[in-house]
């Protein structure tokens, strides 16, 4: 797991290329940490997950989740695990105020999965596949499967994949708009750096408090919606970056937005 801040990007990579960048529950909760501390660095503007090598996660690591076979897990030992890794990492990933971006080649599946899912945008290459493997093991999704892409897709699509088990291609994710773009492999890096310059230099207040609002609308009535957007809108015209986009909109200039 490597990572480091790009000029406003906090850049979270997956580097095990030789497991598929399968994910240790050590590098989950270094996932969860990062994502929890990002919010309170003023430098961070935008998240960005990738993978080293050619697939960008193929889940749970098993070889370490079972590493300890030898020893019984005490009865409830998932119920309690998941909250504070998986779980809690995709429900950060929704719940803070910064932009979210993944850059996906090859195999997502899923926790790989449910972490693009969970992103704002998917910038996909054309050899990626998201497979939700579970059921075709005997067992039911977590980390979000089962909510995310029900949300994202719809039911009827939801159910061929999660109940049948259909990989989702490239192709088929840029048609059932579960992408933000699909280009060649070799145009991930410039396709997605395009992406986090435009996410890196907006008016990240105005931006989260605007995620935020997405993220709820689902489950709220029109008269909580609109109370959700007169306190925000009150919290975002006091920004410094508010102040900037009058003043360039008088200027006849792009603004120079700061993040503040």
């Amino acid at each position: 797991m490597a990572f480091g801040l790009d000029a406003g990007a906090l850049r979270l990579r997956f580097d095990r290329p030789d497991r598929r960048n399968s994910l240790t529950r050590q590098m989950m909760r270094r996932l969860v940490r990062h994502v929890e501390d990002a919010v309170d660095d003023p430098g961070i503007r935008v998240i960005v997950f990738d993978g080293v090598g050619d697939h960008f996660c193929s889940g749970a690591d098993l070889r370490d989740v079972n590493a300890k076979r030898d020893v019984k897990p005490r009865v409830g030992d998932i119920q309690r695990r998941l909250p504070r890794q998986a779980h809690r990492l995709v429900s950060l990933l929704l719940e803070t105020q910064l932009p979210v971006v993944s850059v996906v080649r090859g195999v997502a599946a899923g926790i790989g999965a449910h972490i693009a899912f969970a992103s704002d945008f998917i910038v996909a290459g054309r050899s990626t596949r998201f497979i939700e493997p579970f059921i075709a093991r005997g067992f039911t999704p977590d980390s979000g499967g089962t909510f995310l892409l029900t949300r994202l897709v719809g039911l009827a699509r939801a159910r061929q994949v999660l109940l049948l088990g259909r990989e989702i291609d490239a192709e088929t994710a840029e048609r059932w708009e579960l992408v933000h773009e699909v280009v060649p492999d070799t145009e991930l890096e410039s396709a997605s750096s395009r992406l986090i310059d435009d996410l890196r230099t907006a008016p990240t207040i105005a931006l989260g408090l605007t995620k935020a609002m997405m993220n709820r609308a689902f489950d709220l009535s029109t008269s909580d919606a609109l109370s959700n957007e007169a306190f925000a809108l009150e919290l975002s015209s006091r920004s410094k970056d508010f102040k900037e986009g009058m003043a360039a909109f008088a200027e006849r200039r792009p603004p120079r937005y700061q993040g503040h």
